[in-house]
């Protein structure tokens, strides 16, 4: 499945909205919020259509996973928004992590722990808020809830004491490159689990991270507790490759073209998350000319003047647009 779809669920008490780009979207937020309302509307017209009351605009259909049947229930769906409340203990086990990345479904998990095993974007990580706007001597009978991004910060523009990059590959050795020229420590964390230790361990220092941030969704809300105790600022792209293809070094209207609205390309099946789907592509693309690349290990000209100039200059486009991804 791929696609960007809008999603209404609404009954004559509340109408919630959001729209849903990739094959996992989370919906945090404490208890009261909405989220298991939204969930059991999704279930009550699974289970009873229009009669329930409910009315679900969507191009896809959306249902319900639930019970101890969920691995056989998921083989069962084909095509569809799948929904998940939080409570359910399989949604933190690797069984569940691998049978969503075989599925060709979107699912929407509603929960407020930390899912590990899934490879979710810091894009695709929302909170639910009240948008019903009341009128004087207007009385309102819908509560109107919308979702909004939980991790849109805005990326500040600092010369760091240290770089810390998520891999020690081909984006490490890049990052690496470039700090050293402005005589700035680059650490490798050797994986996004170890960035939270990394962290911990620096002193007083400007700390910049820089992640795929097509799955660093599970580690966001951790690392983010360092904001009052120490000065870190975070830099997270799609991911290393998809700021290559940004830069203007692999020509081609098809690769714009995917660039702009990357959900019409991206088969959930087919990749779990986008990062590897950027890498494919950058590696297809590649094969055979003097940028061919290599995830394990950069290429060497990927450092020469020219295409370092051109990776710095999409860096620093992001950067100055106050993006963090």
């Amino acid at each position: 499945m791929k696609g960007s779809y809008r999603i209404v669920v609404q009954n004559n008490i509340v109408q919630f909205k959001l729209q849903v780009n990739r094959n996992i979207t989370i919906i945090r937020g404490d208890s009261a919020t909405g989220k298991s309302t939204l969930v059991d509307m999704v279930r009550q017209y699974s289970l009873n259509g229009q009669d329930s009351g409910v009315n679900i605009s969507c191009e896809k259909e959306c249902t319900v996973l639930v019970g101890v049947r969920w691995q056989s229930e998921i083989a069962s769906i084909k095509n569809s928004i799948v929904f998940l409340d939080e409570g359910l203990e399989f949604i933190s086990e690797p069984a569940f992590a691998a049978a969503v990345q075989a599925s060709d479904n979107y699912f929407v998990i509603a929960t407020r722990e930390t899912l590990f095993h899934l490879p979710y974007s810091v894009k695709e990580v929302y909170g639910l808020r009240n948008v019903t706007r009341k009128k004087k001597y207007q009385v309102f009978n819908r509560i109107y809830s919308e979702f909004y991004p939980l991790y849109d910060e805005k990326m500040v523009r600092i010369k760091p004491d240290v770089v810390v990059v998520e891999d020690s590959n081909s984006g490490y050795q890049f990052f690496s490159a470039l700090c050293e020229k402005e005589g700035i420590r680059c650490v490798s964390a050797k994986g996004n689990s170890n960035i939270y230790k990394v962290i911990r361990e620096c002193g007083d220092e400007t700390i910049m991270v820089v992640a795929d941030g097509a799955v660093f969704g599970p580690e966001m809300e951790r690392v983010l507790a360092f904001r009052k105790a120490k000065k870190v600022v975070y830099f997270l792209p799609e991911s290393f490759e998809w700021l290559i293809l940004r830069s203007g070094l692999i020509d081609g209207a098809k690769v714009q073209e995917i660039l702009e609205h990357p959900y019409d390309f991206i088969e959930s099946e087919k990749y779990f998350s986008w990062e590897r789907f950027f890498t494919a592509l950058l590696i297809q693309e590649t094969k055979g000319t003097y940028l061919q690349y290599s995830k394990s290990r950069l290429n060497e000209n990927y450092l020469n003047p020219k295409e370092k100039r051109s990776i710095g200059e999409a860096i620093r486009q992001l950067v100055e647009n106050g993006q963090t991804s």
